[in-house]
């Protein structure tokens, strides 16, 4: 049995891991910004340095981490806002850089992290800019981290989702004309579960796949790499 910390727990990527590492007997330490989704065992804001910092000692000797963090922001770049910028960099990006921080100071024997990229981030969407630079961000600091921390056996992954379906996106997912056409770019047809990103977070986390590191694992159905052939 592991010891698991899901920061943002309480998300619907975030759910799914808990779920999916408590399923597998290990031992979970859960955050959260507030309880009104679950009852995490710590209440965090992940963007706070030091926070995060206290919340890796309060976990205690960990095997990894996972960082489910984000925002959603649907807009073209002239009408994003330097606060609606600043917000989507913050919930996906500052949290990434203060886990991994906080990562290469406690976790000194080795262990496994995971940060959540997108799709968004390996391909171009209209109306993705803030998003989409935040999330490339990420993948720019995975690889960093990999690198630097490779001596200590401290590894550094990414798991980049297509649409998945969440609360966080219902607008897109609740509308049929929309999902009918993010199902249309997906070449497996259909849109992701949280549960399709869990099982890639598990799969990173676990040690026995310890000789995965630095690497971006596309959970997309096809989103960023292929196209389907289109329907008569």
């Amino acid at each position: 049995m592991a010891k698991y910390l899901v920061i943002a727990a309480g998300s619907g990527i975030g759910s799914a891991c808990v779920a999916q590492l408590r399923s597998a007997g290990h031992e979970v330490f859960t955050t959260a910004r507030d309880s009104s989704k679950i009852e995490p065992d710590a209440i965090l804001n992940a963007a706070d340095f030091d926070a995060v910092d206290e919340a890796f000692k309060l976990a205690g000797p960990l095997d990894g981490v996972v960082n489910c963090s984000g925002s959603l922001l649907l807009k073209p770049a002239h009408q994003t806002t330097k606060d609606q910028f600043a917000a989507v960099v913050e919930a996906s990006l500052t949290t990434s850089f203060a886990v991994v921080r906080a990562a290469g100071k406690h976790m000194r024997s080795g262990g496994s992290v995971v940060l959540i990229s997108s799709a968004a981030a390996m391909d171009g969407f209209a109306n993705h800019e803030a998003i989409a630079a935040a999330k490339a961000g990420v993948i720019g600091l995975t690889l960093s981290a990999a690198a630097t921390y490779a001596s200590s056996n401290l590894r550094f992954n990414a798991v980049a989702p297509g649409l998945i379906e969440t609360p966080m996106t219902v607008a897109l997912t609740g509308n049929e004309v929309a999902r009918k056409v993010s199902e249309s770019m997906h070449a497996l047809g259909r849109l992701g579960k949280p549960e399709d990103i869990a099982r890639a977070v598990a799969f990173l986390l676990s040690p026995e796949n310890d000789w995965i590191t630095g690497q971006v694992l596309a959970v997309d159905g096809g989103l960023s790499r292929i196209r389907p052939r289109t329907k008569a």
